[in-house]
């Protein structure tokens, strides 16, 4: 197997705990390495795994795992792990996967998964939908559709995100949380191909021709793959086509250099909303890319 043959890529770095006094990887953590990567697969095809699974009536169980061994990784190695589907039967989908070191490959796996009824653990028909996304993941298409319009559309939908997040999450107060603004706001609401709602955001109407995008939220468990940064710029370019010359929000400290990473550039001092820290930060339209 060489690089080309993955387009998922899993990083990590290997810890003192995982290796011998020969600081070399105990043959058991390969497994582990590939399982992580497979949760992150998941996540790369913005799929709340529980959730997703509960939706599609099923769940995945391991029949066969096999590693091949060429070389050891080693203590502080930086290791990139790909994975891919590579067949999808009836009710069995196989992953192939590689760690490699730089361009060095070092292990390979071979995983099996059944899609089963998680009740009485009896096979099932892997659905449609998610032999769809996979096949359609593996091909380079986009897991997420991300649609705009007014409270009235989208308002069930983000509020479910919004709350998940701000309220149950971060433990902002109700009555913080909802205000009028929702009513004459440009929302965005993110959706993976099973229909499940992931991420939003909203615009609010320009002052002096800066537009102001808040509440942007993601699901917990996809949080660093991306899918904010679509709905940012899904938000942008509505600001964008009416006109609008920059955007202005209130970001969080710990979204700074998400923001950053994007043209976004601090104004001012910090401060608290809600009992959390925020920094103003300011762009000019169009977005960096």
């Amino acid at each position: 197997m060489n690089r080309e043959d993955f387009r998922f890529f899993h990083k990590l770095r290997v810890r003192w705990a995982e290796v011998d006094l020969q600081k070399i990887v105990f043959n058991a953590h390969y497994l582990m390495y590939f399982d992580t990567a497979v949760a992150d697969y998941w996540r790369a095809l913005a799929m709340p795994y529980e959730e997703a699974m509960h939706l599609l009536q099923g769940d995945l169980y391991v029949k066969k795992a096999t590693v091949e061994f060429n070389a050891s990784a080693r203590m502080d190695d930086r290791l990139d792990i790909g994975l891919k589907c590579a067949r999808i039967g009836n009710s069995s989908m196989q992953f192939l996967g590689a760690i490699f070191r730089g361009e060095e490959l070092l292990i390979t796996c071979e995983l099996v998964y059944v899609f089963a009824d998680p009740a009485t653990q009896t096979s099932r028909p892997v659905p449609a939908v998610l032999r769809e996304m996979l096949t359609g993941y593996e091909a380079g298409e986009g897991m997420l559709r991300v649609k705009t319009g007014t409270w009235a559309e989208l308002g069930e939908e983000a509020s479910r995100i919004r709350t998940a997040v701000f309220v149950q999450e971060q433990r902002i107060p109700v009555e913080l949380e909802w205000d009028e603004a929702d009513q004459t706001a440009v929302h965005a609401v993110a959706y993976n191909r099973l229909a499940q709602a992931v991420a939003t955001g909203r615009l609010l109407p320009a002052d002096n021709g800066v537009a102001k995008i808040g509440r942007m939220a993601v699901h917990q468990v996809l949080r660093g793959c991306g899918f904010g940064e679509q709905v940012l710029r899904a938000l942008a370019a509505e600001a964008q086509r009416r006109g609008d010359r920059g955007i202005e929000l209130h970001a969080q400290r710990t979204a700074r250099d998400f923001y950053a990473r994007l043209g976004f550039q601090p104004q001012g001092a910090p401060y608290e909303e809600a009992g959390i820290p925020h920094i103003t930060m300011t762009s000019a339209l169009p977005l960096a890319r």
